[in-house]
C-alpha cells in the first residue's frame, strides 16, 4: 500500500524573513521543496537572491522583496505585495533578527534600541500585516524564531534575551487572541545553531583561536555540538504543515538539550 506523503505545503504560500542565509534560508530552501510557494523578505539583496536562485534550480517557485522589516509601513507593504501577488499568505515565518553581546552595564542605548527595532518592533510589524491577512482569509500558520536565551539566563546577552522574550510572549498573545480566525502561533527556541553568523563572531573576537573557540562553543550543548539550519527547518516545516493542526501557542527548543539538561 501506498504510505501518504506528510509534512507537505503544496498550494500554500509562505513568507519568511531573513532568509537571505543562515536558518532563513534553510526554512525557504526546504517549505519550497515541500511543494510552498516562498517569498522571502530580507533586508540583503544578494542573499535573498541567492536563496530564490537555489530554490529556483531545485524546481522550486520563489521571489524575494528587499525589505527592513524595522520600518512598520515598508513591512506592511511588503508583506501585502506578496500575498497578493500570490493570492493569500497561508504561511508567515519571522525569522530575521539580530544579535548582541553584553550585559546590562556593557550595553548602550543605542545598542538596545537596535535589537529592539529589529528583533521586537520587526516581528511586531510582520505581524501585524501577516495576522490582518490572514484573520480576513480563514487562518493560516506563523512560526516565530524566538531562542533557548528567552527561556534561560545566558551570561553577556542583556538585550538580545530581551527581545527574544518578547517575541516568545507575542507568540502566545497572537495564539491566544486569533484562534476563532484559525490562526496558529508558535515559536522555535534554537540553541547555539552552525551559520556564517557564528563563524564570524568567532573570527572577529577571538582570533588565531577559531577553533579552540569552536570547540568551546561546540561543547556547551549537551549532545556535544552546535546545531544546524536545517534541523531548525524540520521544526519549522512541521509547525507550518497540517500535521501540526492541534499545535498553537508552543515554544520548542532545538538546542540539544541545553534548556532542559543543563
Amino acid at each position: 500500500m501506498k504510505q501518504e506523503s506528510i509534512f507537505r505545503l503544496e498550494g500554500k504560500n509562505a513568507i519568511i524573513t531573513g532568509a537571505g542565509s543562515g536558518i532563513g534560508r534553510a526554512i525557504a530552501v526546504l517549505f519550497a521543496r515541500q511543494g510552498a510557494r516562498v517569498d522571502v523578505l530580507d533586508v540583503d539583496q544578494a542573499g535573498a537572491a541567492e536563496t530564490v536562485a537555489a530554490i529556483r534550480q531545485d524546481g522550486g517557485t520563489a521571489s524575494f522583496e528587499v525589505c527592513d522589516i524595522s520600518d512598520h509601513a515598508a513591512a506592511g507593504a511588503a508583506i501585502r505585495k506578496a500575498a497578493a501577488a500570490r493570492g493569500r499568505l497561508d504561511i508567515l515565518v519571522n525569522n530575521a533578527g539580530i544579535a548582541h553581546v553584553g550585559s546590562v552595564l556593557s550595553t548602550s542605548e543605542e545598542d538596545f534600541d537596535r535589537i529592539y527595532r529589529v528583533n521586537v518592533k520587526g516581528v511586531f510589524n510582520c505581524l501585524k500585516a501577516g495576522v490582518e491577512l490572514m484573520a480576513t482569509a480563514g487562518g493560516g500558520a506563523i512560526v516565530n524564531l524566538a531562542s533557548t536565551a528567552s527561556l534561560i539566563g545566558i551570561p553577556d546577552r542583556f538585550a538580545y534575551s530581551m527581545s527574544k522574550g518578547a517575541v516568545l510572549t507575542m507568540t502566545l498573545s497572537v495564539a491566544r487572541d486569533y484562534l476563532e480566525q484559525k490562526i496558529r502561533c508558535n515559536a522555535i527556541c534554537p540553541g547555539r545553531i552552525h551559520t556564517p553568523f557564528v563563524d564570524g563572531f568567532i573570527r572577529r573576537s577571538y582570533p588565531g583561536r577559531e577553533a579552540e573557540m569552536f570547540e568551546k562553543l561546540s561543547a556547551y550543548q549537551p549532545i556535544g555540538r552546535m546545531g544546524k539550519p536545517e534541523e531548525v527547518a524540520a521544526v519549522a516545516l512541521f509547525l507550518a504543515s497540517d500535521e501540526s493542526s492541534f499545535v498553537t501557542g508552543s515554544a520548542y527548543t532545538v538546542d540539544g538539550g541545553t534548556f532542559a539538561l543543563r
